[in-house]
């Protein structure tokens, strides 16, 4: 299953930036990502399986809120998160 992956790939992940471990054993930890576990693809195939499904309503309403009033935001972007939060914000 592909969160058994993902798991795997963020012990690798650990050990790359881990100070403590050998250079052998970063090594041996970049390998199996590259050629075991296949890089990137299991956390892209478990952000396909989940979708926004996990994503908590009042997380996301409080992200495009904050988006809305972020100066480093377009203003088409701020114009999208309003737009997103009119039509998914949490029903009391």
């Amino acid at each position: 299953m592909a969160d058994e992956r993902i798991n795997q790939m963020r012990g690798y992940k650990a050990t790359l930036n881990n100070p403590n471990v050998s250079q052998e054993a970063k090594d041996h930890a970049q390998s199996v990502l590259d050629n075991e576990i296949g890089g990137n693809q299991p956390q892209e195939e478990l952000y396909k399986i989940r979708g926004d499904r996990n994503k908590s309503p009042n997380r996301m309403a409080g992200g495009l809120k904050a988006a809305m009033h972020n100066p480093g935001v377009s203003e088409s972007g701020k114009q999208k998160a309003k737009e997103k939060l009119g039509r998914d914000a949490p029903q009391e």
